[in-house]
């Protein structure tokens, strides 16, 4: 059957022409070599029909990706990953903050700040080079829920409020409140983008800014949530994210909560093995 020809359905229930070329790039994102990605895209080629949803598509990559190499098969549910931080946002907030630390700020989650008219909880404050920066997490645990103009509106409200006592009372300080961020774990539509542009507020979601959204910044540092983890279950995964450990790298060198765990030494290398490839190190 001719690939562009078939429809496949969108975890939003949208249909959408099947994109060879999506498939490829999601592929190769993972580091996967030029022979694993045309075997995989012929395998899934073969196997598709009309209407097959996007998870089956995903299933069948995954699971061809992990017979190969695990950390492969780990890069790819990249997505999926960050989906599992869930049900609540704080683990998400306190992902966006250790990706943050590692890029040099200096981060608080769950300040409470004074604004000229309420007070307001935020759910990552950081700063660097005398500049601060508040950041406010969308987190959706379902896919195909994007984030709507009414968000960054919201969240701007929000910022201008706090920035108005802030200028007054920070100046001694040489503390600029400088930016207010929106970070939201699925996409933007194009009413919140244009919004943000407008008002001046950073949007950062999945994929945007190109090139630079979250998958990018990820990839690029090598700052995988340990929910990535094939060999990890989702038992162990929720305790290491319920004592704030929620990066792969926090892993390395220090072991004491997979002892914990009571992992078995050989399992423990398999798994400290995987997060090296994972993280570059």
């Amino acid at each position: 059957m001719e690939t562009s020809t078939i429809k496949i359905i969108k975890s939003s229930g949208d249909k959408v022409k099947f994109s060879l070329e999506k498939l490829k790039t999601s592929l190769k994102r993972t580091g996967a070599d030029q022979i694993t990605v045309n075997q995989i895209i012929d395998k899934v080629r073969d196997e598709l029909y009309q209407g097959i949803s996007t998870k089956e598509i995903y299933n069948r990559a995954f699971a061809l990706l992990k017979k190969k190499e695990s950390y492969l098969a780990s890069k790819y549910k990249l997505k999926k990953a960050i989906y599992e931080l869930g049900p609540t946002g704080f683990p998400f907030e306190r992902f966006i903050s250790s990706v943050l630390k590692y890029s040099g700020y200096k981060t608080e989650v769950g300040r409470v700040l004074q604004g000229q008219c309420v007070t307001h909880e935020i759910d990552v404050m950081v700063q660097k080079n005398n500049e601060t920066t508040l950041i406010e997490c969308k987190f959706h645990s379902e896919q195909g829920l994007n984030c709507n103009v009414k968000i960054p509106l919201y969240i701007n409200s929000r910022y201008n409020d706090i920035k108005a006592h802030w200028n007054r009372n920070n100046s001694k300080n040489n503390l600029v409140l400088t930016k207010g961020w929106v970070v939201t774990n699925t996409r933007f539509t194009e009413d919140a983008i244009q919004y943000g542009k407008c008002s001046n507020l950073y949007l950062l979601s999945w994929d945007y800014p190109k090139n630079d959204g979250l998958k990018d910044r990820i990839d690029r540092l090598g700052l995988y949530p340990v929910t990535v983890s094939t060999l990890l279950t989702n038992r162990e995964k929720q305790f290491l994210l319920s004592r704030d450990l929620v990066l792969c790298r926090e892993l390395i060198g220090d072991t004491f909560y997979l002892d914990h765990l009571g992992i078995s030494e050989i399992r423990k290398q398999k798994i400290l093995n995987e997060i090296k490839m994972l993280c570059n190190t």
